[in-house]
């Protein structure tokens, strides 16, 4: 696939209408795929663990548990993709991310390998969807009881780590002593 165009609104559940802006925002949504991978290192990758236990605020997450989110995200919507992509009519169900974080363990985990851990799964991505036909990113499947297209999740996965980019530049960086 060479082009991607803009989901219609009826393409996903309206929850995720703020990822699918930030992704067009972009202009060429899958160009910024292998982008998103530099821009994470650029941002985080001279920070150090102690740094990365950072929170916002208490009861938020650290650092370190945004960049597992991302990786646990970038697993789940890509997983959709697959299905959704391949024609598959079996519902997918939700998840629930608080939990994820917390059953994770991400504050121990070395920052270093969460970056390289999303990296890989953005690049497995990129090579997905640069192979998938124009005609399977319309497909629409069913994700947490929504209607929800292979483009709709294409956008969703670049939306979703610029929200969570912006939360650490705004919110999250300039607190790291």
């Amino acid at each position: 696939m060479d082009k991607l165009t803009v989901p219609a609104a009826d393409e996903y559940a309206g929850f995720y209408a703020g990822y699918i802006q930030r992704a067009i925002a972009r202009g060429d949504v899958l160009s910024a795929f292998p982008r998103q991978i530099e821009e994470i290192k650029t941002a985080l990758g001279d920070l150090t663990d102690q740094q990365a236990l950072f929170r916002d605020a208490p009861g938020e997450w650290s650092i370190k548990e945004v960049m597992g989110h991302l990786n646990d995200v970038e697993r789940v919507f890509s997983y959709r993709l697959l299905c959704v992509s391949r024609n598959d009519p079996t519902p997918l169900p939700g998840f629930e991310q608080d939990d994820y974080v917390r059953e994770a363990g991400f504050d121990n985990h070395p920052l270093k390998d969460l970056i390289q851990e999303f990296e890989h799964l953005r690049r497995a991505n990129v090579f997905a969807i640069r192979n998938m036909r124009d005609e399977s990113s319309r497909r629409i499947g069913t994700a947490s009881g929504a209607p929800v297209s292979a483009r709709a999740l294409i956008h969703m996965l670049v939306g979703h780590v610029d929200h969570h980019m912006a939360s650490l530049h705004e919110k999250y960086l300039p607190g790291v002593k």
